[in-house]
């Protein structure tokens, strides 16, 4: 058995295997029995993008030796603008949490193939937390209400449904860990 290291994302190989991984995952390249089953990643970053948001707080990856076998994106509020279909999803957000209150939003999270099932996704969210916990008072994403397999998994880790909305035909539900 392999160790797996978590840790914070440095280098730009790490960013353009977080991009494969993300390829690899999108609805285009996977079946409709996989999506239903597996999950799937909606958002397409650049690299560019991705080194942008890395600069600004590091993102979450887990390696086994050379290889990013997951991910979990940070995204900071001030990226709002970057990825169009994200932004009502910000404005959403931004009437949800509580004045005074901090949030991060988990960009995205993906685990490779080979090592689903083994405890991974809650992992990274654990190293997620413990990273950024006394930084911010919330953990906030959305889920397109069609990926049952992410919102279940996302619920397990202590995630609550605090909104749902529709766009362009896709209901997402937002998500919000409380961290205080």
């Amino acid at each position: 058995m392999t160790s797996i290291l978590y840790k914070r994302a440095t280098t730009l190989d790490e960013l353009d295997q977080i991009r494969k991984l993300q390829l690899q995952n999108s609805p285009q390249c996977i079946n409709a029995v996989e999506k239903l089953q597996e999950g799937f990643v909606t958002v397409q970053h650049s690299v560019a993008l991705l080194e942008q948001m890395n600069f600004a707080c590091a993102h979450i990856i887990a390696k086994d030796n050379d290889s990013v076998i997951g991910f979990a994106l940070v995204m900071l509020s001030s990226f709002r603008n970057e990825i169009k279909l994200l932004i009502p999803m910000f404005e959403k957000i931004d009437e949800l949490v509580p004045k005074r209150k901090t949030y991060v939003v988990m960009g995205q999270i993906c685990i490779a193939k080979n090592y689903r099932k083994q405890g991974l996704f809650r992992a990274l969210y654990h190293f997620y937390k413990s990273e950024l916990e006394d930084q911010f008072d919330f953990l906030v994403t959305e889920v397109d209400a069609t990926n049952v397999r992410s919102l279940q998994a996302h619920e397990a880790v202590g995630f609550k449904i605090i909104d749902s909305y529709e766009e362009d035909g896709i209901v997402w539900n937002i998500v919000s860990w409380d961290w205080t």
